[in-house]
């Protein structure tokens, strides 16, 4: 990512831990593809946004695109995960399986995520997939 990119990617992700919605942060995230098409981070935001705002085929998509490029990112997978089941996708036991390791082994990787998962559900306190990796990430 260029320096330009860089900073257009923080400032989004800023604005979205002000509380702003997807709506508005959806063209920033888009524009951050198409500068850097192969930062990982960028579609697994994207991916976060399109499912907040249910455009389920658009963050399955991105999401897929950003674990296709960073198969280790836990975040991505759990995006990928909630974007297959809001798609009717199979294969979502898989990543559930991966992050659930990625947690295991990580107490900062456990953290974030869980972190992400209560800001995902507050912002949109109703989803049923998100809720449903939440609780297949808590299985034992």
């Amino acid at each position: 990512m260029t320096e330009s990119t860089i900073s257009l990617f923080d400032t989004g992700l800023e604005r979205y831990k002000a509380g702003e919605g997807p709506d508005t942060l959806i063209p920033v995230f888009k524009e951050i593809c198409d500068r850097a098409p192969k930062t990982a981070a960028a579609w697994s935001c994207l991916a976060w946004l399109y499912l907040l705002d249910n455009q389920s085929d658009r963050a399955y998509k991105a999401a897929s695109k950003g674990v296709k490029l960073d198969p280790s990112a836990p975040q991505g997978r759990v995006n990928l995960a909630v974007a297959m089941l809001e798609t009717n996708q199979t294969g979502v036991r898989k990543h559930i399986d991966i992050v659930k390791q990625m947690m295991a082994t990580d107490s900062e990787v456990r953290r974030d995520l869980l972190e992400s998962i209560e800001d995902g559900l507050r912002r949109k306190p109703d989803w049923e997939s998100l809720n449903r990796v939440k609780k297949w990430l808590a299985e034992g």
